[in-house]
């Protein structure tokens, strides 16, 4: 069962950072996972949420503001004095992290709240740009922007985000030209988890923290699973 970095390693950094992925640059897992906005001047920036409140020493909408304007934030005190001069981070740097690591990258577009036009083609260039359309998965809670990915570039990998309970989720998988299923955790120890395994897509499972889960999912085949612990997790399973 394969490991990726949720949001880089974020149990033990701020989530999304420049820190927090050079940590898991170093370890030999096997992926990292983290999201992508669209600022106001239509810059790519990896966070998570829709506003900076959470995450930095300022308040407002990714969408209301320049890249400039978001660079002036702290993103790394919130978790630690030690991380204060951590910026939020823009896809391209990111990118620039893991050009020449062996890592996956699964880069999910957070567009299920506020639909950011361009936002695929912009994502897609880059990845041509460093020559890693062949090393990312992307997925998306927004449905209709895995389909558009898998219309404008048929070879990338795409995945569908979901956290409900669902019938036959492969066959709906089919439907929006997804390759992979990422599922909430609890909801594939459900039939449809056996269903989804059994259709031999990819099923990757997010957010494991505790080992006890870890190897219930291992068990039943689950192909890899997202956590914020990843260096502790991989040493957990190779033991």
């Amino acid at each position: 069962m394969k490991i990726y970095a949720h949001r880089g390693s974020s149990g033990t950094h701020p989530e999304n950072t420049i820190a927090a992925f050079k940590a898991v640059a170093k370890l030999p897992i096997h992926g990292v996972e983290f999201d992508v906005h669209m600022t106001k001047d239509h810059e790519l920036v990896v966070i998570h949420d829709e506003t900076i409140n959470r995450t930095s020493n300022g308040t407002g909408f990714i969408k209301d503001m320049t890249l400039a304007e978001l660079k002036k934030f702290d993103f790394g005190s919130w978790y630690s004095h030690e991380f204060k001069k951590e910026t939020i981070p823009t896809l391209r740097e990111v990118l620039y992290v893991f050009k020449d690591t062996h890592h996956h990258l699964n880069i999910e577009l957070k567009s299920d709240v506020f639909p950011y036009e361009g936002m695929e083609q912009a994502v897609l260039q880059m990845l041509k740009d460093y020559r890693l359309e062949a090393r990312v998965v992307i997925s998306s809670f927004n449905h209709e922007m895995v389909r558009n990915v898998k219309q404008l570039a048929p070879p990338i990998e795409t995945a569908v985000l979901f956290m409900e309970v669902m019938i036959e989720p492969h066959k709906y998988a089919d439907v929006v030209g997804a390759d992979a299923l990422h599922a909430f955790f609890p909801t594939v120890l459900r039939e449809m988890g056996a269903e989804a395994i059994g259709s031999g897509k990819k099923v990757r499972v997010f957010t494991v923290n505790e080992e006890k889960y870890a190897d219930l999912l291992k068990q039943i085949g689950i192909d890899a699973i997202f956590t914020d612990y990843p260096e502790k997790m991989w040493k957990y399973l190779q033991s």
